[in-house]
């Protein structure tokens, strides 16, 4: 009888300790859902502004006939710098909690995205808002391109948004003085060195991605820095051949790096396209542009992989950074070519 009783005895001290160790268990599937259900919830495509938009929004705000020059390229860094820092789950790259720090993907499309709206900054403050190179320099933008050089992955405060985000004020500032015909601040020169001026900083920018690109597969590399001048040295020995490789786990954020840099130069070029217009029919160099932005509109496309493949040149799988690579090459050999125009033609 005693036996029976054990028996009947033992499952109920066993349920306990069962829902000590399930309702851990349980906790935790159902974080980890939540976490992923929120984890769609970032943009990881936004839709990039238009330039019909822009125009429409000065019509429909101001009495003028139509925008001054140089007011679709500071309106299209606004517009660009605000979709970055504020899209849909806002601003990711300095992000240190779950899920968010682990979407590498989103934070390496923010890295090179901001760093194209850092060079046409630069160029904004340097060159093209300067009648000459003794002339002074715009204080709104000196100071947006002063915050827009923050690191991004700063998190405390201040935080990296709150940077961006007094850059874009600063910008909007500068954009009043644009649009305002009774001061003299705020001017935009859109002159054929100027326009050369950006084009240069978008093809060295081409240039490192597609060479980023291009080492997701191994590949020997010649020792080109010192070729073409028999006088040329260099402070350290380089090697005569290298390899290079991407590391296996960093390919897919090169690649959202390169899809966030053409990205933001696809926004700036058809800017550039409106108000340089004068300047590129004059060197014939319109059609040029035109190609530059559809193979760089290519690099948009959706991905019918749900990650970034990487096989070999020739394997059957699908290598996706080469394919990118090629785009940002032809793209790259098209803004040499108008660069040439611009100061030789």
């Amino acid at each position: 009888m005693r036996a029976i009783t054990d028996r009947i005895r033992m499952p109920r001290l066993r349920l306990p300790a069962r829902g000590l160790v399930m309702t851990p268990l349980v906790l935790a599937l159902a974080i980890a859902v939540a976490l992923f259900v929120i984890s769609f919830w970032p943009n990881a495509a936004p839709e990039a502004p238009k330039q019909g938009a822009i125009e429409e929004s000065f019509t429909a705000q101001s009495d003028q006939d139509k925008p001054p020059v140089g007011y679709y390229t500071t309106e299209s860094l606004i517009r660009s710098l605000d979709i970055i820092v504020n899209k849909r789950g806002g601003f990711l790259s300095n992000d240190v909690l779950p899920p968010f720090v682990l979407m590498d993907n989103i934070a390496a499309w923010e890295t090179g995205a901001i760093r194209q709206a850092r060079d046409l900054s630069l160029a904004l403050r340097n060159d093209i808002s300067r009648a000459q190179s003794q002339s002074n320099e715009n204080p709104n933008l000196v100071q947006a391109q002063i915050l827009l050089n923050n690191d991004s992955e700063r998190w405390i405060f201040p935080s990296a948004e709150s940077k961006y985000n007094g850059a874009i004020e600063e910008l909007k500032a500068y954009r009043k003085d644009l649009t305002n015909p009774d001061t003299s601040r705020g001017d935009f020169y859109a002159r054929a060195d100027n326009l050369a001026t950006i084009l240069d900083l978008m093809n060295k920018r081409l240039g490192s991605m597609s060479q980023n690109l291009a080492a997701s597969v191994a590949e020997n590399r010649r020792a080109t820095m010192l070729a073409n001048d028999p006088n040329a040295a260099a402070a350290k020995v380089q090697p005569v051949e290298d390899v290079s490789q991407t590391p296996w786990m960093q390919v897919d954020n090169v690649f959202y790096q390169a899809r966030g840099t053409t990205w933001t130069m696809l926004v700036y070029l058809k800017a550039l396209k409106r108000d340089f217009r004068s300047v590129l029919e004059d060197k014939n160099a319109m059609i040029s542009l035109e190609q530059i932005i559809r193979e760089l509109e290519y690099t948009q496309r959706s991905l019918t992989s749900p990650m970034v493949l990487n096989g070999s040149q020739f394997g059957i799988v699908p290598n996706y950074s080469l394919t990118m690579s090629s785009y940002l090459t032809r793209a790259n050999a098209g803004l040499i070519n108008i660069i040439s125009l611009l100061r030789d033609g």
